[in-house]
């Protein structure tokens, strides 16, 4: 028996990549599993390809596996309360949701143009409200449910080119936090993971130079989708059950726990600040602590493990 015997979940992206792989595994664990994908290219524009979440179910039935697709999109709030009530009316319950639906529209933010900004963030930050708000109601009425939300290290560390996707990616750790904290009482995880796994979104980036060629191709072998599909059906597990309201970032064999605002430094002028003090006294005595601009590849600045 595998741990998700007798779930039944949704897994939304989950045509190609890393939510294709949660699927599959989910369903080799036991699990019944709503497959979603709308389809499309890379930056959401449905061009007419073919299905890919019917071809992962196709793949789960012809290893004895239960498994329905759902072409919805996740940035229409009609078509996530349509995923669940498919889950419901197929399988008779929902227990899961992983979310890693998403898109990009990379520009450097002064050229970046009102319907990229909209774009990723109606995917990304609002498709996933979509989806948990839709399956909510079912997880309090039974007492339990699972949320695995998607955020990234560009929404955790910052990056160039992506103020967009990166605004849209911590926006889901505030989102993921709050539902963690409410559901607690009714038995409701709610958890964000950051996966670096070799995505179509990975093989998108312009290579400018052999030195970057040859990390990509590096990277390309040591963070493989199936890495990260292990530990996100863990937190679907009943094992899990005091894992809530964290963030994992998971990066090839590593499981990386990150850590969350906190208060880190603080200074006192008893008789209050003006401008001057603040620039004489109060930022001197924090620069110590000031937080580096810095990217993720200065973050996580050693070799994938």
């Amino acid at each position: 028996m595998g741990v998700l015997q007798g779930k039944v979940v949704l897994v939304t992206g989950a045509g190609r990549g890393v939510g294709r792989e949660i699927a599959l595994l989910a369903a080799r664990q036991g699990a019944k599993v709503v497959v979603n994908d709308l389809g499309g290219t890379m930056d959401g524009r449905n061009e007419g390809l073919p299905d890919p979440a019917e071809e992962v179910v196709e793949e789960i039935r012809a290893t004895g596996g239960e498994a329905i697709a759902d072409t919805n999109s996740v940035s229409d709030r009609a078509g996530a309360d349509a995923m669940v009530a498919k889950a419901l009316e197929a399988f008779g319950g929902l227990h899961a949701v992983a979310n890693p639906a998403g898109i990009l529209r990379d520009r450097m933010f002064h050229n970046m143009g009102d319907d990229d900004w909209r774009s990723v963030i109606d995917v990304h930050l609002t498709g996933s409200y979509n989806v948990a708000r839709a399956a909510i109601e079912h997880f309090r009425k039974q007492e339990d449910g699972v949320l695995v939300f998607f955020t990234s290290s560009a929404g955790l560390v910052g990056n160039i080119g992506q103020a967009n996707y990166s605004a849209a990616k911590l926006g889901i750790v505030g989102l993921s936090r709050s539902i963690a904290l409410e559901g607690a009482r009714k038995n409701i995880r709610s958890n964000v993971v950051a996966p670096f796994a070799w995505t179509r979104m990975l093989a998108s980036i312009p290579v400018k130079s052999e030195e970057q060629g040859l990390r990509l191709a590096r990277l390309r072998e040591a963070m493989r989708s199936d890495q990260v599909a292990h530990p996100v059906v863990a937190l679907m597990a009943d094992g899990a059950k005091d894992v809530t309201g964290q963030i994992l970032a998971l990066r090839g064999n590593e499981i990386i726990l990150m850590s969350q605002p906190r208060p880190s430094r603080s200074v006192v002028r008893m008789e209050g600040w003006s401008p001057e003090t603040v620039l004489s006294h109060g930022f001197p005595a924090l620069s110590g602590h000031l937080v580096p601009l810095e990217g993720t590849n200065e973050v996580f600045n050693w070799e994938v493990v």
